[in-house]
Order: C-alpha cells, then sequence, then structure tokens
C-alpha cells in the first residue's frame, strides 16, 4: 500500500514559496494520473528540431569551417514556460516508475519533516541512493518526445519538487531555453542519454570492455542492434577521414587559386610596355622591373607544380574517402529493420547511465555535497552562474577568444577547430573534467567528451578545469610516448621535475591554467617564469592582446620579442 504524504509536506507540494494556498492541503500520493497536455507541448517537435535546432545540420556533424561560437542574443525566453507551476507535477514526475519512485516518495517525506539533525543526515544519504534508481529507471525513455516534461525536467535539472524553487528561482528555469537553437554539441543529460539511445553518439568510453555476444545466441532486435553498432563505428571512423581529406583538399585548392591569381598579375605587369615616344608604334624593351618578374614567374609556375602533385593526392584520397563513405551510408540506409534515427538502444542506455553517475560523483568530489535534487537549501548560484546551455557557450566563448587554439587539432600541419560534446550534469560539484579527448576510432575530427557541473559555486572555473583537462589529455594524446619529453605536456613536466614539486601534475596544470586565462591574460602576473614562457609558445595568446600586455610589462614584451626572434629564425 502507498504511504501518503504528511500533510505538512503536502502543503510544501502544493502552496506557494511563502507557504500560503489558494486550495486546501491535501495529502499526495505517488498514483497512476492523467497526464496533463501542457507537458507534451514542447516535445512534439521531431527529435531532430528539438536537440539540432531544427536545421539539416546535426549536432554531431563537425563543421570545420567554423572558427567561432556565436554570440547568444537570447539566452532566456522571455515568456516563462508553466510546467512549474502545475500541482500535479510531482505526481506527475514520478508516476509509473513502480518501487523506485516509491521510494523516493517515503524518504523525501521523511527528510522534508525531519527535525533531529542525526536522522536526517541519515535520510539525506538514503535519498541520494533512491534518487538514482529512480533515474536508472527514466533514462531509457528520454528519447520519447512525448514524455510527460516533469519527468524530463526531473532527469534533466533534478527538480522533483517546484516549491523548494525560491519564487525567483522558479522564473528563472521556467525561462530557460528547452531546445538546442544553438545548434552546439552542448547537451543537458535528458538529450545525452536520448543520443545514446537512437544511435547517433556511441558509449562515452569505459575501462570496462563489452563482452560482445555469440551471433548464434542473439535475437533479431540484438543481431540488428549490433550491426548497427558495427555500422555507426566504421561511419565515425570514415566521416573522420572524409572531413580531414576534404579539409586538405579545400586548403590545396586555395593556396592553387591564390598563385593562379598572382600569375596573372604578375604577366599582366609583365606585357604592359610604355611606348617610345615620337616612335610610335613602337614600344621600350623590358624594365629593370619587368626582368624581375621572369624569375618571380618562374617561382610562381615551380609552386603550381608541386601544388598540382600535391592537390592531385589530396583529389585521390578524398575520392576514395568519399566513396569508402558512401558505402557505409548506403548500407545504413539499407540495413534492415528500423532506421538508426529511430532506434531506442536500452542497453546503451543503461551501460551510458552507470557512466553519466560517475561523471555526476567526479565534479562533485568526495567530500562535495552529494544531495541530488534542487533544492533552494543548496543551490546558491546567480543566473549567470548556473549551468545552462546557453551560459556554458557564453564561457566558452570567452575562453576561445583568451586562448584560440584551445579545440584545435593538428593533422598534418593543419589545425582543426573540433568542439567537443559536453554533458551538463545537475549537481552541486565545482569541477568540470574530460571525460575522453577524442574517439577512440577517429582521432582525426571527432569530437572529445567534457563534464560539467550546472549548480557550483563558480562556473567559470568548472568550465575552466574542464578545458584544461581537455587541453592536457590532447596534448599528452599527440606526444604519446613522448608526452614526459616533447609539446606541452613534456616542457610542464620536465619544469615540475625541476621544481621537485610533489603531487598530481595535471592538477599542477590545470591550476595553472586558470591563472593563465583569468589573471596573465590581464597582465595581472601569477605564473612561474618559465610556466609562463611554456604557455605563451604553446598556447599563445591572439595577437591583439600580446600587443596590449606587452604595453603593461616588460616582461610580456621580453616574450614578444623573443617571439620575433623565432619568427626571424623560422623556429616558431
Amino acid at each position: 500500500m502507498e504511504e501518503e504524504l504528511d500533510p505538512e509536506i503536502a502543503a510544501l507540494i502544493n502552496g506557494a514559496d511563502n507557504g500560503d494556498s489558494s486550495e486546501d492541503s491535501v495529502p499526495i500520493t505517488v498514483e497512476e494520473i492523467d497526464i496533463p497536455t501542457n507537458h507534451k507541448s514542447l516535445f512534439t517537435k521531431s527529435i531532430d528540431e528539438v536537440v539540432h535546432g531544427g536545421g539539416n545540420k546535426s549536432i554531431h556533424d563537425v563543421d570545420l569551417s567554423k572558427k567561432e561560437f556565436d554570440k547568444i542574443e537570447n539566452p532566456l525566453n522571455e515568456t516563462p514556460s508553466q510546467v512549474f507551476n502545475d500541482t500535479k507535477y510531482y505526481k506527475t514526475a514520478l508516476t509509473g516508475e513502480n518501487a523506485s519512485a516509491q521510494r523516493v516518495h517515503q524518504v523525501l517525506s521523511k527528510y522534508l519533516t525531519c527535525q533531529d539533525p542525526k536522522d536526517r543526515a541519515v535520510y539525506r544519504q538514503q535519498i541520494v541512493t533512491a534518487y538514482w534508481e529512480l533515474i536508472r529507471g527514466m533514462v531509457g525513455k528520454m528519447v520519447d518526445p512525448n514524455v510527460p516534461m516533469p519527468k524530463r525536467m526531473l532527469v534533466r535539472f533534478g527538480v522533483l519538487l517546484p516549491s523548494l524553487f525560491k519564487a525567483e528561482q522558479k522564473d528563472f528555469f521556467s525561462k530557460i531555453v528547452v531546445e538546442n537553437r544553438t545548434k552546439e554539441p552542448i547537451l543537458y543529460v535528458d538529450e545525452w542519454f536520448k543520443e545514446i539511445a537512437t544511435g547517433r553518439m556511441t558509449n562515452s568510453a569505459t575501462d570496462e570492455k563489452k563482452i560482445p555476444k555469440k551471433t548464434a545466441n542473439m535475437t533479431a532486435d540484438e543481431a540488428n542492434m549490433a550491426e548497427q553498432s558495427r555500422l555507426m563505428q566504421l561511419q565515425s571512423k570514415n566521416s573522420g577521414k572524409l572531413q580531414s581529406a576534404e579539409n586538405l583538399l579545400g586548403i590545396k585548392e586555395n593556396e592553387r587559386t591564390m598563385l593562379e591569381g598572382n600569375l596573372k598579375e604578375k604577366v599582366t605587369a609583365l606585357t604592359e610596355h610604355q611606348p617610345l615616344l615620337g616612335m610610335e608604334p613602337h614600344c621600350q624593351s623590358y624594365t629593370d622591373f619587368q626582368k624581375k618578374i621572369f624569375s618571380e614567374i618562374s617561382d610562381i609556375m615551380h609552386r603550381l607544380s608541386k601544388n598540382d602533385k600535391e592537390l592531385s593526392k589530396c583529389l585521390s584520397e578524398y575520392t576514395e574517402a568519399k566513396h569508402t563513405y558512401d558505402a557505409v551510408q548506403d548500407k545504413m540506409a539499407n540495413h534492415d529493420g528500423a532506421e538508426i534515427m529511430t532506434t531506442n538502444d536500452t542497453e546503451a542506455v543503461k551501460i551510458e547511465f552507470e557512466t553519466v553517475r560517475q561523471m555526476a560523483k567526479m565534479t562533485i568530489g568526495r567530500r562535495g555535497n552529494q544531495f541530488p535534487i534542487f533544492t533552494r537549501e543548496f543551490y546558491h548560484c546567480t543566473e549567470k552562474g548556473t549551468g545552462s546551455r546557453e551560459n556554458v557557450i557564453e564561457i566558452m566563448r570567452w575562453i576561445e577568444s583568451i586562448d584560440p587554439g584551445v579545440f584545435c587539432r593538428i593533422h598534418k600541419n593543419i589545425p582543426n577547430r573540433i568542439v567537443p560534446y559536453v554533458c551538463l550534469v545537475p549537481t552541486y560539484g565545482d569541477r568540470g573534467f574530460c571525460w575522453e579527448p577524442f574517439d577512440r576510432y577517429n582521432r582525426v575530427t571527432s569530437r572529445g567528451r567534457i563534464v560539467i557541473p550546472m549548480y557550483p559555486k563558480d562556473l567559470k572555473i568548472a568550465v575552466l578545469t574542464a578545458v584544461a583537462d581537455l587541453r592536457w589529455q590532447v596534448a599528452k594524446e599527440k606526444a604519446s610516448y613522448y608526452w614526459m619529453e616533447e609539446g606541452l605536456t613534456g616542457q610542464y613536466y620536465q619544469h615540475i621535475e625541476q621544481m621537485k614539486l610533489k603531487g598530481d601534475l595535471k592538477e599542477f596544470f590545470i591550476e595553472d591554467y586558470i591563472l593563465w586565462m583569468t589573471k596573465e591574460s590581464t597582465g595581472v602576473q601569477r605564473l612561474e617564469k618559465d610556466v609562463r614562457g611554456i604557455f605563451w609558445r604553446n598556447m599563445p595568446f591572439p595577437k591583439e592582446l600580446k600587443e596590449e600586455l606587452r604595453k603593461r610589462s616588460l616582461v610580456y614584451d621580453e616574450l614578444c620579442k623573443k617571439d620575433a626572434n623565432r619568427e626571424m629564425s623560422d623556429g616558431y
């Protein structure tokens, strides 16, 4: 038999934040109810429209031509949603979730009414376990566009009881944009599970390997899913090759166009002759300036010949990559059963749930606040300090304005800007981190994955720790076996060794990166001289910022002079 909430809790659920209610306080139970139609309105659009921002371009397609984030003009909706004002929000969120919902219902009732601090601490810990068991059963439903909004908001924001908002908090959360208008790969956790379920994203990497089932023992659905997974891996790998080949081909084509344009100018200048005064129509011979053009044209022809060989090779690689990619696409289109985009891979979602739970713990740390439900008791963020999609993008845009190469990966000496997937988890953690620097099947153009807590003490620091972690891991993977000797990680490692510091090397780097971005970029010197030099060379500020800094201090002026010397010696 289901336990009824204490009348005091019922009043808290149904009443306003000030405790007043226009209705009598009625005990509430978790039971099957009709879902109000207004909860469905925001998610009756197609999955592509909601998650991908409504265009043909998917968030999973890496656009190498894009150089920066678009400025967020409207971070909030003007008209608030009414979902948090629904008196049946709590019951709708827990409806149909079986024993786990009842467990959360019972423990939360005791926690909110308990007066003894010791008992309250026990109930608080019990809520953590009960809540995650509840979410475990809900994440597979996130692929359904008609899932009730309270369920989605519970998974996305951790909001189980809207009455635990303050009035201004409820108004703010009601105005947060639900759909992904930015078309950037920054996802709330419910969207993350949806992308995993539909097969558009692969599971996040883990140390534990999935043991493949023998084909003979698979059901038709399992075999279909296994084949789809295989094709998705092939698609990811071939997509990277195709994008890289196309990017290189475009660069060589642009180089040829530039050289041909230069050649036309030289030939035009060469064919222009001044008439001989009094001896018309005869013209003068080549001038000294025109004679110099002979060697310049020869040099251009030599460069065009070299470019043609490189372009032919790039064209051949692109043609081969395009053929392979199209072949995989055809296989995916002709694959038996449901199309990939409408798949609901519940097994993949179950695996990803365990990973996301681990991600959530890592944002909090061992001594942090593990409480998983949104409550004004623990939420102390400002509106701009809350980890909404729009706020996180604005911080990432600021980071990229100071560290332009932060999301770039070098391939064949060409920087490719690749924004990582960002998973926004509703925790009271303070640290973001990098889960993986890139997909193991596509190291060239695949997106990495970083995780950011939504309710930290300082959102900018939380994003910076995640980006610094990404920076470190990408540099370490690039250097491979020589990461202690070469590149950013090698130089930094050798510095720490010289200083004889003990501790986590990556943590030292992250702390220094935060100082680099927040202090050194403003001219406030907080780093060791050697560290400043390492960062200046490997993670340079934009040229405009460098020029501004050199006016403020001789330290930065000296670094700029070293830049000029390296450029002159072609060693930069």
